[in-house]
């Protein structure tokens, strides 16, 4: 059964429509507090974050890419356990040419969607994909509702540890085998990979207070309207 956002499928290309997340009572007083993991990396690299309330799930999306530290290079999908017959919902970059073989298999616009709309309770969680070559796998949980301080721009990142892979590092398994070859100033390839990750990347170092995160929006024109 074709979905709703199907109708963004048209003949002259796939309807562009960013719309802001929900702003309703009593959540426009307070911001959402989110906790985003890397769990298949030991120790864990992880995110604490606190984003506006009325925010899509794009909007979640750019600071989820600016917290951890990627790049956006790459695809992304944010995946939620399915209602009824549907084992999951996906969300996140569509397939504009709908090479998909079931409708099961659609990526609705995350930038359609409120972020409220998923995340309903408190402990919510879902998984976050990006990169599909790479297979980042982010677990991203609800945690609260804090009432907003008028004295700060949201978003902000308030706790975390540890840097962020390099983009395009080969997944988990190449992350390991790069602490492994950094860890050897002997290695054939320490040279090479010190170079290519940069002087300044230490895996066990963050920092919260040099996160900049982009506004939203901007990012979605600049990504998909600016040519």
């Amino acid at each position: 059964m074709p979905s709703k956002f199907s109708k963004n499928f048209t003949d002259k290309g796939y309807l562009m429509n960013y719309k802001k997340g929900l702003n309703i009572a009593p959540f426009n007083t307070r911001v959402l507090q989110f906790k985003i993991e890397l769990p298949e990396i030991l120790p864990l690299i992880w995110r604490r974050i606190l984003v506006p309330s009325d925010y899509n799930l794009w909007d979640l999306h750019v600071a989820i890419q600016d917290s951890m530290g990627w790049l956006d290079y790459h695809l992304h999908q944010f995946i939620f356990k399915g209602r009824g017959k549907k084992a999951e919902v996906r969300i996140g970059i569509p397939d504009f040419d709908r090479f998909y073989e079931d409708e099961s298999d659609e990526v609705f616009p995350d930038w359609e969607i409120p972020v409220l709309n998923y995340f309903t309770d408190l402990g919510k969680t879902a998984k976050y994909l990006y990169d599909y070559g790479d297979s980042w796998w982010h677990t991203v949980q609800l945690e609260g509702y804090l009432f907003k301080d008028k004295n700060i721009r949201y978003p902000i990142c308030i706790d975390g540890e540890r840097a962020c892979p390099p983009e395009d590092c080969g997944s988990v398994p190449g992350y390991y085998e790069l602490l492994k070859t950094l860890s050897d100033p002997k290695s054939e390839d320490y040279k090479d990979m010190k170079t290519w990750v940069g002087t300044n990347w230490n895996p066990e170092k963050f920092d919260k207070n040099s996160i900049k995160f982009w506004e939203p929006q901007k990012r979605w024109k600049k990504a998909f309207l600016e040519k």
